[in-house]
This record gives structure tokens, C-alpha cells and sequence, in this order.
């Protein structure tokens, strides 16, 4: 680099210049008589000059590096459409900003707000509960009338061969079966009515209204509901088949799990309310909030996502609904001082096309963390979660941690990258109208990249003067 290696030189050599007059100001009576006796014998010296920028600390050499990045961020940033931001820091210092108050669509990026959000609103220790319950406590063993599954909003509520069907293990669930083994331990062998499944936590709706269709035909979301076994799935292999009414689908589980262990049930599954000032039989909690929101993160769960925002809205605004839910998301951002300005949340996962994220709340929201579930939920590059398979065999494999997002002419990528010079820089990315696959992953594999290598110093063959080499 040339022109950098012209501008840094005259720097230099201002500093040496600073550094003598210094010490000429500081002469005093012993060193004018120290300065009267004989000089010493020569001795060959170093094969530098005295003034080459070799001899200057490797730290005078960090702004090329930080100009080397700026420089490939801007060119990777030439080659998007105008609808893409960047930004990227260390620390307190902005190493790249580019659009980064221009609302766009984050796909899978706004899971970050909804995740913190829930941590803030519902706290990282928070649990929810599946309850099951009867009208009358059992005699005998016998519950005389209905036995209800109340569900309590756990978005990873399911059995162990659905948890098993996942490629990447351990899978996060609260296990079904073990509900059923309380429910046993509790003395009861008989129920003379059916399993109900109450799902009135929630609202019925089974999917964001704004959603395309092909969300819901593509699987890429269960039906939602406030309970929901195996994410509202019946089948899953060799297809995946919904429930076609998820607090009844759930009851048929439990239902099945309870004959599987000796206990009678009369009648058939179905769903309804559980009646007021039923008594519990058994319990059993999800993880906790924390741990949700880091499976949410890490494995980019749409269920979970929405699950949550409904919990917000159910907790803080009285209405388990998604209109309810983002709203306190939201809410709950700017009561965070983080930046909302442009913000447009239809739903808690990304999946919605008309959500509108900045650059600038991301990169705060990251930047204000704590190494909290938010941080340490981040999938790590060729290693968890969705970025398993990407980076890998790259410098960015290991040091780069972040919330990826993809949808039809949207690609994202926020998060934290642990560089090879020792620094963490935190950064966020969006960008709309490309190809997901043949422009965004690439454009995401070359920002990664050059993060990690951060600050990537220059030789001192490159910062030395032009025409100087040394002895052989």
C-alpha cells in the first residue's frame, strides 16, 4: 500500500523528532559534561536505518490494519444493492458504518429482539409450566370425570423420538414422558373420562395472519398454540404432518403415554378449558427462559420465537397474542435505551417480509450485552447451530459467533467476532434484493472472514521505505 506507507513515514518521523526535542529539553549539567568526554569507538550497527519504521512498536502499524478493513468492507458494501447496512466496532471505536439507520428486512436477525426482550421481560431463570390437572382430586386411583393437559406456552414441550429426529443432539425438550411417569406417581391407574387438552393460555391462531402460505405448506412453522407436543407436529418422518388441532393432538400423545404404562383411559382424546379451581396432579417445567432463548438462537426455532412473544403479550399485556407480544418487545427495547427508531415487528421471528430491523439496533443490542443468554446463545462458526456447516476450514471457524437470517432476497449476519489479533469487534449486517444462496452466503463468508483476520498487520516489508530491504 503505497499511499498508506507515504502518509505513515512523515508520521514517524514526527514522532522521533518529538521524542529528541524532548530529551534536548530535558538536558541537564551532568549530561552537557558527560557530553564533553571522548566519544566512544563506533560499532557496526543494525543494517536499518535509524529512522526506519522498523523500529517503531507494531501498535503504530494497527491503523493500516484498520484501513485494510475499512477497505474490504468497502468493496464488499459496493457490490450489494442500496438496500443493505453494515456496521462494525471495537470496542467504543466504529471501524464501518454503512446505512445503518435504513429500516430493512432481517429474516432470522429479529429473533436477537425477540430474545432480548424475553430475557429483560420474563428473566433468564423463568420457567414455564404444563400442568395436569382433574375437576376433583382421584379416589383410589381413580379420576372419576376428565383429566386436562394444561399447557403453559413451553415451546420445546415433546417426546423423546421426536427430540431424537433431529440431526444436531443434544436436542433441548421437556420430555412428555415425564409427565406421564408423575402423573403415575401420583397413584393414578384409572381415568373414567379422557384426556383434555386445554390450550386457553394463548390465543387459537395458528400462524401469523401475514405470513405467506407457503410457510405453513412448507412446514416451516407448526401450527402455534399454547400447547404444543413435538412443535405441533403428528409425523415427521418420512414427512412432516401438523396436528390438524394441536391441544388435541397433544392430549393423544399423553394419552398413549399413560396406556403405555398400565393406566386405563376411557375415553378419547379432545380439547377444552380446564374448569376454574381444578386441582394439579402433576407438573412439569420448561427450561429456563435463558436456555430457551439460547435453542432459539443457536437453531433459529420459529415455533420458539413466536411461543415466546406470545408469552410476552400474555405476561406484560394481558393478551397472549403476537400483536400483543410485539408490541412489549419493542416496548421493551426502548426502555433499554437501544435505538427502535424504523422499527416494524409483525411477528417474533423474522419470518414476516414486512419486518423492518437497522443495522444500528442490532449492533447496539449486541454491543449492550453481557455475555448473557442473548451472547452466549449465538451459533459459533463451524461448530452449533445453523452456522455448523459454514466457515468451516476457514480462519473465521471457532472465532465467530452470531444470529444468521435468510429469506427469499434477504440475507443477515450479526454477532461477535473473536479476532486473530486479540480483539472482539462486534457487527451486524442486512442485506435485501439478493440471492440468498449464490450472493448472500458469500458476501457473509467474505465479511466473516475479514473480521476475524482484524487488525491484519502489515509486513514490515510492506511499511518500510520504498526500496529498502535488508541485508542479506
Amino acid at each position: 500500500m503505497p499511499g498508506v506507507r507515504r502518509h505513515l513515514l512523515p508520521a514517524i518521523l514526527a514522532l522521533v523528532s518529538v521524542s529528541c526535542a524532548v530529551i534536548g529539553v530535558r538536558v541537564g549539567p551532568h549530561e552537557v559534561a558527560a557530553a564533553a568526554r571522548p566519544a566512544p569507538v563506533e560499532q557496526p550497527g543494525p543494517d536499518a536505518p535509524v529512522l526506519s519504521p522498523r523500529r517503531v512498536p507494531g501498535l503504530l502499524a494497527q491503523p493500516i490494519g484498520t484501513a485494510r478493513l475499512t477497505q474490504t468492507l468497502q468493496g464488499l458494501a459496493a457490490t450489494t444493492p442500496p438496500s443493505a447496512c453494515f456496521f462494525v466496532s471495537e470496542g467504543t471505536r466504529v471501524l464501518f458504518e454503512q446505512g445503518i439507520d435504513q429500516p430493512l428486512v432481517p429474516a432470522s436477525g429479529m429473533k436477537l429482539l425477540t430474545a432480548a426482550a424475553a430475557v429483560d421481560q420474563l428473566g433468564a431463570d423463568h420457567r414455564l409450566r404444563t400442568a395436569a390437572v382433574t375437576a376433583r382430586p382421584p379416589s383410589a386411583g381413580i379420576v372419576d370425570g376428565d383429566l386436562w393437559l394444561v399447557g403453559g406456552g413451553d415451546p420445546v414441550l415433546g417426546t423423546a423420538a421426536w427430540a431424537a429426529s433431529f440431526d444436531r443432539q443434544p436436542q433441548l425438550t421437556t420430555s412428555l414422558e415425564e409427565l406421564a411417569d408423575r402423573i403415575v406417581e401420583a397413584g393414578v391407574r384409572e381415568v373414567r373420562g379422557g384426556v383434555v387438552g386445554d390450550e386457553s393460555r394463548y390465543d387459537r391462531a395458528r400462524s401469523v395472519p401475514t405470513w405467506p402460505e407457503r410457510y405453513v405448506a412448507d412446514n416451516q412453522v407448526g401450527p402455534l398454540s399454547a400447547l404444543s407436543v413435538n412443535d405441533g407436529f403428528a409425523e415427521w418422518e418420512p414427512e412432516a404432518v401438523p396436528f390438524a388441532d394441536p391441544p388435541a393432538g397433544a392430549a393423544k400423545v399423553l394419552t398413549e403415554l399413560l396406556r403405555q404404562r398400565g393406566v386405563v383411559v376411557a375415553g378419547e382424546p379432545s380439547a377444552a378449558t380446564a374448569p376454574a379451581g381444578a386441582s394439579a396432579l402433576a407438573t412439569i417445567e420448561s427450561p429456563p427462559i435463558g436456555e430457551l432463548v439460547g435453542h432459539m438462537l443457536r437453531e433459529s426455532d420459529n415455533g420458539t420465537a413466536e411461543l415466546l412473544v406470545k408469552e410476552l403479550g400474555r405476561t406484560r399485556a394481558g393478551s397472549g397474542t403476537t400483536t400483543a407480544g410485539v408490541g412489549v418487545v419493542v416496548s421493551s427495547l426502548r426502555a433499554m435505551g437501544l435505538p427502535t427508531q424504523g422499527v416494524v415487528m409483525r411477528d417474533g421471528s423474522g419470518l414476516d417480509l414486512g419486518n423492518r430491523v437497522t443495522c444500528r439496533l442490532l449492533h447496539d443490542l449486541l454491543a449492550a450485552g453481557d455475555d448473557g443468554p442473548v451472547d452466549q446463545g449465538l451459533a459459533v462458526a463451524g461448530t452449533t447451530g445453523t452456522l455448523t456447516r459454514r466457515f468451516v476450514g476457514t480462519a473465521a471457524s471457532g472465532r465467530l459467533r452470531a444470529k444468521t437470517g435468510s429469506l427469499r432476497g434477504v440475507a443477515s449476519l450479526s454477532g461477535f467476532a473473536d479476532t486473530e489479533g486479540g480483539f472482539e469487534l462486534t457487527f451486524s449486517s442486512i442485506v435485501n434484493g439478493v440471492d440468498r444462496f449464490g450472493e448472500g452466503l458469500p458476501l457473509q463468508d467474505a465479511l466473516g472472514t475479514a473480521l476475524v483476520r482484524y487488525p491484519d498487520l502489515p509486513s514490515l516489508e510492506e511499511i518500510g521505505p520504498a526500496g529498502y530491504a535488508p541485508a542479506a
